[in-house]
């Protein structure tokens, strides 16, 4: 799997044209399946959360840290998370099933035959089109948390909007934002990879596909969380300054 990502990355990087056409349909497409459900799950996620944890800042005196605290607790943890899950359950899903379908009506072998190599033309659209929507799709995540601990802070916490927004974007860096859009980036890119490679690669007829595709959101959960690991180890390594919380 890890070098049929390398695979993908040199067909990107060496042949950097052609294939932008077919990346902009996918975009439109993948925007049409996500949009809904990961605004729908941002949402009441956030709300969820929100409500324990204004709660508890309601019961120590601090409800006007509760948007500062959950923006950072969004872009550095579940925004990301929720984000990925959608991508994956309905995204990567459906790039998995048709992959696997053409391989098991024998179109992808018939394109190796006919000199066509399938990674350049079915895998790449995919994979660049799902990291770039992913990237976009957190930055809309974050806004609708923003928008969620908003609403949760007027109603609940009695705070005023115009306070709230005064002290929201407090301890947000330039470094978190871009840690926080290439985390997503890097998702996508995981999320992308694993599922065309199980879709591609598929095999035992209709029963192999359906296999294919619940591995492949499995092993991305997995890769997700490994890769949030090492990212997260490494980004506070590199800039400390962003691992502290609300003041």
């Amino acid at each position: 799997m890890v070098q049929f990502a390398g695979s993908v990355l040199w067909s990107i990087v060496r042949y950097p044209l052609g294939y932008w056409g077919a990346v902009r349909d996918e975009l439109y497409s993948t925007l049409k399946l996500i949009w809904l459900p990961m605004i729908a799950a941002v949402f009441c996620f956030g709300m969820f959360v929100g409500i324990l944890s204004l709660t508890f800042l309601i019961l120590i005196g601090a409800n006007y840290l509760y948007g500062p605290v959950m923006l950072t607790t969004s872009m550095r943890d579940f925004s990301t998370w929720i984000n990925a899950m959608v991508v994956a359950g309905v995204v990567g899903a459906a790039i998995t099933a048709d992959l696997g379908a053409r391989r098991i009506r024998e179109e992808i072998d018939a394109l190796e035959v006919l000199g066509v190599d399938p990674i350049r033309s079915l895998v790449v659209p995919r994979v660049v089109a799902t990291t770039i929507m992913t990237g976009l799709l957190s930055i809309i995540s974050v806004t609708v948390a923003i928008v969620d601990s908003a609403a949760a802070t007027n109603y609940m916490g009695h705070l005023p909007i115009g306070v709230y927004f005064s002290n929201v974007f407090n301890d947000v860096t330039p470094a978190a934002v871009i840690a926080f859009v290439v985390d997503a980036i890097l998702t996508g890119f995981v999320i992308a990879v694993v599922c065309s490679y199980k879709g591609l690669y598929a095999k035992g007829g209709a029963i192999g596909v359906g296999r294919a595709v619940n591995q492949a959101v499995v092993i991305s959960f997995v890769g997700i969380w490994i890769l949030q690991f090492f990212y997260s180890a490494i980004v506070l390594g590199l800039f400390p300054a962003i691992s502290s919380t609300a003041r």
